[in-house]
């Protein structure tokens, strides 16, 4: 992996964390997710139709395909991500999400797309995941089994964690945008004084996850061009270092000091994904 590619991961890491922590704060539904997309096209239509205006007439059906589906898999994967959010803590569900999603991308791209991963590489894999376990609560896991409220808790962080972790896998190999706003309209229309009342209170977090959250991925995508699938998809998951640094502190989550650990074995894990 180029030292190019490893500053943009490093940067888009950063900025996922921080609309991630965004969208944990405001605490919405997917009245939020059509909010965040209405505002992301708003703010990032002009670019788009600047790079693209000579080039999306010519797609054929494939692209368009390829970008339907894509659309898809994205409002899939924010939807559950912020039913997630409201159900159990950032450092449970975000964890769970970042680290089974790339783990499983990556296996498709080595097993399927035929890249080839380094001794070092394959340890930087595994540091990755054994982070995530501590940041997600490690031996706390277990002893959360002991009340019902927190076992609960705990049960829908792993549910919606790993849930999510299987559609980013998903849209990380497809790519793309689309669709978002046309399949989001009907839950809002549902019912439009209360999707208002909403709007009032989460506009400013919605509009701060459309400005930010395009960029981190777009990044990620120019990384790609320079280095392969398969160590680009774990190494984005130095998002959790700034997930357990920031949002562990601001959202006032437990278990710090374990999942500190964590966040430790994930950023020597993403060094050893970037040397091999």
């Amino acid at each position: 992996m180029s030292l190019q590619a490893f500053a943009l991961i490093l940067l888009a890491g950063l900025i996922h964390a921080g609309w991630n922590i965004a969208a944990k704060k405001a605490g919405g539904d997917a009245r939020f997710a059509f909010f965040s997309s209405l505002l992301l096209v708003v703010v990032w239509a002009p670019l788009a139709w600047w790079v693209g205006h000579d080039v999306v007439p010519h797609w054929g059906w494939q692209a368009w395909a390829l970008v339907a589906v894509s659309g898809v898999l994205h409002l899939a994967y924010y939807v559950i991500l912020l039913r997630g959010y409201r159900h159990a803590d950032l450092t449970v569900v975000y964890p769970l999400a970042r680290g089974s999603g790339p783990l499983i991308s990556s296996l498709f791209a080595i097993v399927v797309l035929g890249e080839e991963i380094s001794q070092l590489g394959q340890l930087g894999v595994a540091g990755v995941v054994l982070g995530v376990f501590l940041i997600a609560g490690g031996p706390g896991l277990l002893r959360a089994r002991q009340d019902p409220v927190a076992r609960l808790r705990l049960h829908q962080g792993l549910l919606y964690g790993l849930l999510t972790g299987v559609f980013i896998a998903a849209y990380t190999v497809v790519d793309g945008y689309g669709v978002k706003v046309l399949l989001l309209s009907p839950v809002v229309l549902r019912n439009l004084p209360e999707a208002r009342s909403l709007w009032m209170v989460q506009w400013r977090w919605a509009l701060l996850v459309a400005v930010v959250s395009p960029v981190a991925y777009v990044l990620v995508l120019f990384a790609m061009q320079s280095a392969p699938i398969s160590h680009v998809a774990p190494a984005r998951e130095v998002s959790m270092l700034f997930a357990a640094l920031i949002g562990g502190h601001l959202l006032r989550e437990g278990d710090r000091l374990v999942r500190m650990g964590g966040a430790v074995l994930i950023a020597l894990g993403v060094t050893a994904l970037g040397l091999g």
